[in-house]
């Protein structure tokens, strides 16, 4: 028989103890990834008890799931996962570790919202300045003073790299800090092939993650309506002040063609919003929120084609076997 840890092997015991007596009553045994015991949540009514596995509300998917059923050779890792009915619909490689580029900010954003305000004040460092060649950014200098709620915009719809800096350093006080947090959030959620070593996802050989890690980290993101709002905004304008005190403007345009007008979903989709992700090593990748006619959710992932054009294609191929 195998051996437990104590303080699970306690929770069980006063679980049992307490199922005796009356009233409602709940307990929590969170999800640890360093167990073999599973995550439950057990609700005591009276002689009644409920006990709700950690992925009961999540999709599953333990291998590839309908390979058949969509065309994916273009890409190294998708999925379709419906939200509403908790089933996987499509899954190629999900679990296959991958350079997530700018679909790292998905992270990013459900952090700051986690744990900040959208109107606190930032104030970006010198750490803005990326001096990495080809790397997006918002273009925020030294001193330059934003809300968190502008932030995000120039994190999610134009994918600043600086935005992201500005972000980890408010919410943790440095980068190291801040990549620490995002590991240990992404295992509370489950997400346990995943480790970043920064908040926007330029490329490092340990920062990686997987189409399954990204499905949970979205849909982890999406309880806020913040997150809902910019990720579904196509154009943006706002101002902020410089270090010298003068307002400076910000316009930002959505990099996902859905929204833009640039690709067409199939005809019973509306795509709600997403993230987009390019660099060498990941290739081009995108996450999407979208409806069915009768506004069923579902997330589609993805990871690593050659090209936009392929990009889109085969997400296109994902969304046509939405029913």
């Amino acid at each position: 028989m195998r051996c437990i840890n104590r303080y699970k092997l306690i929770c069980l015991s006063a679980f049992f103890v307490l199922l005796t007596g009356c009233g409602s009553k709940s307990f929590r045994i969170p999800y640890d990834a360093d167990t073999t015991i599973v995550a439950y949540s057990f609700d005591s009514y009276c002689t009644e008890a409920v006990a709700t596995p950690f992925a009961a509300d999540l999709c599953v998917a333990p291998g590839d799931i309908g390979l058949q059923s969509a065309d994916m050779s273009l890409a190294s890792a998708a999925g379709l996962f419906d939200i509403t009915h908790h089933e996987t619909l499509y899954a190629k490689s999900v679990n296959r570790s991958l350079h997530p580029a700018s679909l790292t900010k998905t992270m990013t954003a459900y952090l700051a919202l986690k744990y900040g305000k959208p109107e606190d004040i930032l104030t970006a460092s010198e750490n803005v300045q990326i001096k990495e060649q080809g790397a997006q950014l918002c273009g925020f200098k030294p001193g330059d003073q934003l809300t968190l709620d502008q932030v995000l915009h120039g994190l999610l719809m134009y994918s600043g790299n600086d935005a992201g800096i500005m972000v980890a350093e408010y919410v943790s006080g440095s980068v190291e800090e801040f990549s620490k947090l995002m590991n240990d959030e992404a295992k509370s959620l489950g997400a346990t092939n995943t480790n970043f070593v920064n908040p926007h996802g330029l490329t490092d050989e340990n920062h990686f993650t997987t189409v399954y890690d990204l499905y949970l980290i979205f849909q982890a993101a999406m309880q806020y309506d913040k997150f809902r709002e910019i990720i579904h905004t196509t154009d943006y304008t706002s101002s902020y002040t410089d270090s010298n005190g003068e307002a400076k403007e910000m316009h930002y345009m959505t990099t996902n063609n859905y929204l833009s007008g640039g690709v067409n979903a199939p005809s019973n989709v509306s795509v709600i919003g997403g993230k987009t992700g390019t660099t060498k090593a990941a290739g081009n990748c995108l996450i999407l929120l979208s409806n069915n006619a009768a506004g069923e959710s579902y997330i589609s992932v993805v990871m690593d084609t050659e090209d936009r054009d392929a990009l889109y294609g085969q997400m296109n191929n994902l969304l046509k076997m939405i029913p």
